[in-house]
This record gives C-alpha cells, structure tokens and sequence, in this order.
C-alpha cells in the first residue's frame, strides 16, 4: 500500500476507483438533474487581476462532454463557473455561446446562468430600469442559443430595490418577456455576501413569502426554482408550498441525498456546484433511484457529504477552488490555475484534505496520476516528505 504524507499526518491511499465509466449513459428519469459546471482557466495568459478571463476552451467544453457522457444535465454560466469571481459578462456570453452549441450538438441537456453582470459592480446603485434592462440581454442571449434560462440573484438588484415591491415588479416584468418557463434562483449570502437581504427582507420567512409570490403569480412561466441557503427545512417547507408542477431544484451542498430522496410528501431535483466533482456518481446514484432503491442511493451518496461540507466550507463561496483543484488531480485539466487567480483561495491543509476525502471515495479514475499531482503540489509548497 502506498502512503502519501500530508499536512494532517500520513495517508494510505485507496488502490482502486470506483468504475463509472459512461458507455452509454442515459439522463436519470425520476429526477432531473444539473451540475453547475466550472470553467478551465488558459495557464499560459498573461493576466493580471482584475483583467478579462482567460479560458482554455477546448478544456472547458471537453469537461461539459464528460458530464453530459453521464446522462447530467449542465447549468452552465453559474456560481461555480465563477461568475463575479473572475468570469465577467463578456466572459459568460462567449461561454452561453459555445455550450450551447456543444450541447446541441452532443444531444445535451443546458441551462444557463442570466443575471446583470455587465452593469458596474463598483458599488453605484442602478436604476431599476437599467436592471431590467440588463437581464432582459442576458436572457435574450440564452434564448437566442436554445439554453434554457435561470434567471440568477442580480447583486444590482439587491442595490437597487427598495424593498419586496421592487422584487416582485421586476421578476414579473422578467417573466413576461421569457418565451420558455424558466428556473428561478435564490443565491444565500454564504455563497455571495452582496445577496444580502435578496427578495426584499434580511428576514428570511419574509423573503420566503415574497418568493412564492412571484411564483405563485406567473406559474406557467416558472419550470422550477434552485434555492441555495444550506438550511433542508426551508427547502423542504418551500417545496411543499410550490404550485403544482413547479419544481424544486436542491442547491443545498450540504443535504442534498436527503432532499433528492424525498419523503412522502414531494422531493428535489438538482442543480448542484457538488455535482461538477461529483459528476459519475451523483448520475449512478440517481439511476439507481430511479429503480425505486432509495436505500441504494443513499448508500452511494451519504459518504459525499463529508467531502462536499469540507469543498464548500466557510468561506463558502472559494469552494470554486476545491472543484477545480479535484478536476485537476481527477486528470480533466491539465493545471490547477483559475481565472481571476482563484487557485489561492484554499489553504494546502484544505486541499490536502479534500484529496484525501476524494480519493477514499474512490472519485479519481487514475490514482497513480492523482498521487502524482498531489506529491507535486506538495512539493512546490515545500513539502518533500
């Protein structure tokens, strides 16, 4: 057996993967699911912060082949493909475009990311109509690339509004201009501390309720909504306050086999950052419980959730830097850059850690080249045990 030697002591590692190869993969049938897709930085780009992101096309499309290989749905241009951490407006629309062709051209299933992100971030409170505006281009784009749209928490909103009036205003002015029904999303302040107070109140029941009533106003053009608060009881008290044939897409990256399985009164779907890494399993887990095998499932997806609390752990929004980090060592890029730099947000202890978790759950399909990489970035941190 070999033993790897990291920051929290000695690590013998696990001898075989788990064997997920795709063959041919259909989608799930009991559960529709997403997995918000990261993107692959170009290493070789001279950049600076705050410059324009640089992305290694060919990666980043060749990583949306390997989810959709599996039967997962990706929701493109999101949190996890770091939208407002590196990826600007520009960067996202030339990613919409590309994917989308991709996904029409493999079969696959997309939605994609529409929110405000080409209006200053500096601060400057817009008006409402430049929000509107903003997001009317943006869901122009996905349409026009036969993405389906997710209509995205907008930071300028949140500077914007002046309370839930504003909220409802706009989502229904949104939600008249869609052709298609589209997914709604909540974004908690733990993954983008701007979003604070979204839907109008800081109190969460209020927000809770001004939510619904968006929905609960223009149903025939809400497919589903993905709250993403890390809090299983609210998800599930929505969920059961959601119009018939409205779904409830789970972001919850800390209680998402739960949520998925159900209980006797309804269940989530997925959109999920966990997923990215996850990609193979989460797919033959939700395959299984297609089969009626909730017992099934769980056994495959519980032992996860260590790995996804410790990749998306305060401060929750850098678990970006863990989903790419396990990309890398899983061999679907060929460094550990990000746009924007972002590969510094995790601390080596963090890192080691989240190889560690990964490989005993058997997600590397190449341990002796995880090993590899992970012994290097050991070394280029100065650690040569």
């Amino acid at each position: 057996m070999t033993t790897i030697h990291l920051p929290q002591g000695p690590y013998t590692l696990r001898t075989t993967p788990l064997d997920l190869a795709p063959g041919a993969a259909a989608a799930p049938t009991s559960r529709t699911v997403f997995s918000a897709a990261h993107v692959v930085a170009d290493p070789y780009a001279d950049v600076a912060p705050g410059d324009p992101a640089a992305v290694d096309w060919e990666s980043t499309l060749a990583f949306r082949r390997h989810l959709w290989a599996h039967g997962l749905g990706v929701a493109e241009a999101m949190d996890t493909a770091q939208r407002g951490m590196g990826l600007d407006w520009a960067g996202a629309a030339e990613l919409i475009r590309r994917s989308a062709a991709e996904a029409k051209a493999v079969g696959g299933r997309i939605a994609c990311g529409v929110g405000t992100d080409q209006l200053p971030d500096d601060g400057t409170v817009p008006t409402l109509a430049e929000v509107r505006s903003a997001y009317e281009e943006q869901l122009a784009l996905a349409e026009e690339h036969g993405a389906q749209p997710i209509l995205m928490a907008s930071r300028a909103l949140a500077r914007a509004a002046q309370g839930p009036e504003d909220y409802l205003a706009t989502y229904a002015h949104l939600l008249r201009q869609a052709s298609e029904p589209v997914i709604l999303h909540w974004l908690g302040p733990m993954f983008d501390p701007a979003l604070e107070g979204y839907w109008g109140s800081a109190d969460l029941d209020e927000a809770t309720d001004t939510f619904l009533k968006v929905i609960a106003e223009h149903p025939d053009k809400v497919d589903g909504i993905k709250i993403s608060l890390l809090d299983a009881a609210r998800e599930i008290d929505v969920r059961r306050r959601l119009p018939s044939g409205v779904r409830c897409y789970t972001g919850d990256d800390f209680n998402y086999p739960e949520l998925i399985a159900g209980d006797e009164r309804g269940f989530s779907h997925a959109l999920l950052g966990i997923f990215d890494p996850l990609g193979p399993l989460a797919a033959h887990a939700v395959r299984v419980l297609d089969t009626g095998d909730v017992d099934g499932f769980r056994a495959l997806l519980d032992p996860t959730v260590e790995l996804s609390r410790h990749l998306f752990q305060r401060p929750t929004r850098f678990y970006k830097t863990g989903v790419v980090f396990l990309a890398w060592l899983a061999g679907h890029q060929d460094h550990f850059t990000m746009v924007g730099g972002l590969q510094s947000a995790r601390s080596l202890p963090h890192l080691a850690k989240a190889y560690e978790l990964a490989d005993g759950l058997g997600l590397f399909p190449d341990p002796e080249l995880a090993e590899h990489r992970m012994r290097a970035l050991l070394a280029v941190h100065g650690g040569t045990r």
